[in-house]
């Protein structure tokens, strides 16, 4: 029996979810830079808490905590940012769809950064081009979005590409390192939340009270889907390994459009679909037939 398999279908639902929530948030008013923050505090808080009943303490190597300011900016700051900024403009189902792309832009930027990635090979260069066609086919070129709506996608595309190249960084400098993943992540999400903490009372003003439905989808991005949700994919990656664990990716767009189409009521284009299958089947066709360096433990992409 494949004891996983739990976990696997929570932690997709959740990452999946994510994107219905950023909509509820930004749908009342929150700006994204509040929501990106208040979400990097409370992953952060929910992290540090398990850190302290573990009894782990926060390592003081600077060399550490430098590539971690970088990470997050990568992982968390930009993006964080950019996926709210693009669902004030375009519907959860497309933001899900388009964060399935993360994968093209991983290998993309591995090609270009890490040594023994620098030879991808004709399938992989295939799912690429496959993976942008579909990317293309979701945003619908031939018809036009219209300003707002090609602003929120390509706002959308934008930080699945800091995922990618933040995946990158990870497995370059980060990937071998001896702390435990709860450790590196919360690292992450603490410098993540400071860097957002400069920025976002000048930029966004001061914050505000969204309503006790906005407020608890933010409460629950931040704790679960950025805090709890780094723990159940280490116990996959422990469970089932990094392959099974990768293979999340492709059940997020599943779990994202069917929340904003049944909570939301978003209109799911024939398009999105079309393009959502083209963007999994790209990214199966990228993945290595043997994993030769595996992705750094417990760290995949989120929304």
């Amino acid at each position: 029996m494949r004891r996983w398999l739990p976990g696997f279908a929570a932690l997709s639902a959740i990452w999946g979810a994510s994107f219905a929530l950023i909509k509820v948030a930004v749908d009342a008013g929150t700006p994204p830079l509040w929501v990106a923050l208040w979400r990097c505090l409370l992953g952060a808080a929910t992290l540090w808490a398990i850190l302290v009943v573990r009894g782990e303490r926060a390592p003081r190597d600077r060399v550490l905590w430098g590539h971690s300011a970088v990470v997050a900016v990568l992982l968390n700051a930009v993006p964080f940012t950019l996926f709210p900024f693009g669902e004030t403009r375009v519907s959860s189902v497309l933001a899900g769809v388009m964060n399935a792309s993360t994968p093209l832009f991983t290998l993309l930027f591995a090609v270009l950064t890490v040594p023994e990635e620098r030879r991808p090979g004709v399938r992989r260069l295939a799912g690429l081009g496959l993976g942008f066609l579909g990317v293309l086919t979701v945003l619908g070129v031939w018809r036009g979005l219209g300003a707002g709506a090609t602003t929120g996608a390509l706002a959308c595309l934008a930080a699945a590409c800091c995922y990618g190249a933040g995946f990158a960084y990870l497995r370059r400098f980060l990937s071998g390192r001896p702390e435990s993943v709860t450790t590196l992540s919360a690292l992450q999400v603490t410098c993540a939340a400071a860097e957002l903490a400069v920025v976002a009372p000048f930029a966004a003003g001061a914050p505000r009270w969204p309503g006790a439905g906005p407020a608890l989808a933010l409460l629950v991005l931040g704790m679960v889907g950025t805090g709890l949700a780094y723990l159940l994919n280490l116990s996959l990656v422990r469970g089932a390994g990094p392959t099974v664990a990768s293979a999340v990716t492709y059940v997020m767009p599943l779990w994202s459009t069917a929340l904003g189409a049944t909570l939301l009521h978003e209109p799911v284009g024939w398009n999105a679909l079309a393009g959502g299958v083209l963007v999994i089947a790209a990214v199966a066709l990228t993945r290595p037939r043997r994993a030769r360096v595996p992705a750094p433990k417990g760290r995949q992409p989120v929304g």
